[in-house]
């Protein structure tokens, strides 16, 4: 069942097309995952998508309501999240008073679930600003899913992490996504991070959408593999 879709989604910056007719749908338990080169639209999606700039065409749905011309807020307030391409920690607080700050303001009930999870507990009582920058990635998850959210916007939530700690982001956001049954999109670089972990894939090139569907449909796609994976994909 969709619960929150993009349809015909087009933004112009004045004769620049940056994004055109793109159509998505996310499912509660599913990770959708948004790859392509750099310049094909992803991070003008997801802010579309989050209401940060308002398309110049096409619809943005959320439980069936058109939510096109809402704020960030009030999305936020009816469920749903979205992370950043950079941490959004504050680096004077500890790891635990940031997280629990926010669940206060979000009626979070189960934040030593989230924090165990995501393997926060040893660290809950440092400076943000001391503890490591792929652990300060967690903690931005962590503040992207407190309050219960149904869908999460995750702007390439691996930027700046090494292999090992990529696998293990990837992999707490599909355990959690899964456990909580909330729909995601995954904005990402990491390619085969992206087909390991999401149940759909779309790709973007040049704005457009280059092909969408299942891991293994879209790695076989003539046309994704010509312009985006290469041969040795």
């Amino acid at each position: 069942m969709t619960i929150f879709e993009g349809r015909g989604l087009t933004v112009r910056y004045g004769a620049h097309v940056a994004l055109e007719g793109v159509d998505i749908a996310l499912e509660p338990g599913v990770v959708h995952g948004v790859i392509g080169p750099n310049g094909a639209g992803k991070s003008t999606f997801i802010d579309a998508l989050s209401g940060r700039k308002r398309p110049s065409a096409g619809t943005v749905t959320f439980e069936g309501a058109d939510i096109t011309r809402r704020s960030v807020r009030w999305r936020r307030g009816k469920g749903l999240s979205r992370s950043f391409q950079r941490t959004s920690v504050f680096g004077s607080m500890t790891v635990g008073d940031q997280l629990e700050m926010v669940a206060r303001r979000n009626d979070e009930q189960d934040l030593d679930e989230i924090v165990s999870t995501l393997g926060l507990d040893a660290i809950r009582h440092q400076v943000c600003s001391e503890i490591a920058y792929g652990t300060q990635r967690s903690v931005d998850l962590a503040i992207a899913l407190i309050g219960r959210p149904k869908v999460v916007l995750l702007d390439e939530p691996c930027a700046g992490l090494v292999h090992d700690e990529s696998v293990r982001m990837l992999q707490h956001v599909r355990d959690v996504c899964k456990d909580r049954d909330v729909a995601a999109l995954l904005v990402e670089h990491d390619v085969e991070g992206v087909f390991r972990t999401c149940d759909v894939i779309t790709v973007l090139d040049l704005g457009k959408v280059l092909a969408s569907g299942a891991p293994d449909e879209v790695r076989a796609d003539e046309n994704v593999i010509r312009a985006y994976l290469g041969s040795a994909a």
